[in-house]
């Protein structure tokens, strides 16, 4: 027959058991809320993700100009390396154009550049663009402003509007092309490594860096370029026409000052922007019409990193916790 000590004994074990049961409980439930919450968190982030994204395929880019119904002066901007993947590609540039050749209230429009040149496909986009909009719309002129550089491939761009003026110390033309690389097999030799290519095609390795060069490729590469450079000879004298000087050196890749410019008939005048709106089209007001990448993207871009980095890092506690 148990004592009344025995029975304090197995009271006093079963409240630590009890004790020991809802401490177990309560960390479960614990964990249980932190699970729900941690669900509910990734559920609205999804949410939130696809939310942006459908925003952003309906409206991808955000357009520069304001609401002014007022005459004024369209200006859009060329600022950087031309490139496919850069805010002067030919889709930001054609976008703005577009806008600002079918406003009404746009009496002229101002193509802004500053940039060293790039993808002579992009600009090649941009100036065949620049002809349609003016045959379209006969009675609306193009001016390009060049600022600090137009050269290269934005001389291109430059060559097919109606005129184009620049700063006395700006750098006009480069009109040339340029494919540059190194060279590798020198150093391969010193340091002892043997290079492995293999292809399928006669050609398919051309120009491979790591291997000597032959002579009938580059060659071939001169070709390439030289037919590249007289396409855009050919655009910048359709462009320009007898204005242009007959200087044996216009085409060589040369730039050249806006002072010079003038000289050669690579450009028409000295002059800014606000000077080409006031003095020239006569609508001192500037309208940017550049097309911008929309603010959503920009945070779609961050978003989309870090909702990924956070899915990888809880499915790593997930699994460590299992662990």
């Amino acid at each position: 027959m148990p004592t009344a000590s025995d029975r304090g004994e197995t009271s006093g074990s079963d409240n630590r058991d009890r004790k020991l049961i809802e401490k177990l409980v309560m960390s479960l439930q614990s964990e249980q809320r932190k699970s729900r919450r941690w669900g509910i968190f990734f559920k609205l982030l999804t949410f939130a993700y696809l939310f942006a994204i459908l925003f952003m395929l309906l409206d991808p880019f955000e357009d520069g100009l304001t609401d002014s119904v007022e005459a004024h002066t369209a200006v859009i901007e060329v600022d950087g390396p031309i490139a496919d993947d850069t805010e002067a590609s030919a889709d930001y540039i054609v976008g703005g154009l577009r806008e600002a050749f079918e406003s009404t209230a746009a009496k002229a429009v101002i193509l802004r550049i500053n940039s060293p040149g790039g993808s002579p496909v992009q600009s090649g986009y941009v100036y065949d663009e620049i002809k349609r909009l003016r045959d379209k719309h006969p009675d609306k002129k193009l001016y390009a402003v060049i600022s600090d550089i137009g050269a290269s491939g934005a001389y291109y761009i430059a060559a097919a509007a109606d005129e184009i003026y620049a700063n006395e110390a700006s750098l006009v033309g480069s009109i040339g092309v340029v494919s540059g690389g190194f060279g590798f097999t020198g150093v391969m030799d010193k340091l002892g490594v043997e290079r492995r290519l293999y292809t399928s095609g006669e050609n398919k390795g051309f120009l491979d860096p790591f291997s000597p060069e032959e002579e009938e490729e580059v060659d071939f590469w001169k070709e390439v370029l030289e037919t590249t450079h007289q396409q855009f000879i050919s655009q910048v004298k359709a462009g320009r026409g007898e204005r242009l000087s007959d200087d044996p050196k216009l085409f060589t890749g040369l730039i050249w000052t806006g002072e010079q410019a003038l000289g050669l008939g690579l450009i028409d005048g000295i002059g800014s922007t606000s000077f080409v709106a006031r003095e020239i089209v006569g609508h001192e007001e500037l309208v940017d019409y550049t097309r911008q990448a929309s603010p959503f993207q920009n945070i779609i871009d961050r978003f989309g990193v870090a909702f990924g980095a956070a899915i990888a890092d809880q499915l790593m506690q997930s699994r460590l916790e299992l662990r």
